[in-house]
């Protein structure tokens, strides 16, 4: 698991999504599961959960790629420390995390792209970048 933003934001895999100890030793409270093709997560009551599966590549639903986005950002905002988690951490969750970072910060998705991308590792599938520009692009 790597931290964004100090205590505040974080991105993980799927492995680290099911670590109830660490999220609960950080203080997360939101955690964002994006990985498709893993099993839902059941967690504490304490822990507000939202599944908003994608896949890498350009063939996700708009709409839960506009959800994904616009989720992360409030709770972004709200100052809710949330982990965004896919399958292995390296695509679908650094695209949504700097998306919806363009989104709260106002600034373009390739700058927040290396905002993210300077945490660790990053290889973002085409498809879905593509997609994340447009939308960020429309709104």
């Amino acid at each position: 698991m790597r931290e964004i933003l100090p205590r505040l934001l974080w991105i993980g895999n799927a492995r680290d999504a099911r670590d109830f100890n660490q999220v609960l030793d950080l203080g997360i409270t939101v955690v964002i599961d994006l990985a498709w093709e893993e099993p839902p997560i059941s967690y504490p009551r304490e822990i507000v959960y939202c599944r908003l599966p994608l896949i890498d590549g350009d063939e996700n639903q708009t709409v839960v790629l506009q959800t994904a986005l616009t989720t992360v950002a409030r709770f972004i905002t709200a100052e809710l420390p949330t982990l965004v988690a896919c399958s292995a951490g390296m695509s679908r969750s650094p695209a949504i995390v700097a998306g919806a970072l363009s989104l709260v910060h106002d600034f373009p998705f390739s700058e927040a792209l290396q905002q993210v991308a300077a945490t660790g590792p990053c290889d973002i599938a085409p498809g879905l970048w593509n997609e994340v520009e447009r939308l960020l692009t429309e709104s």
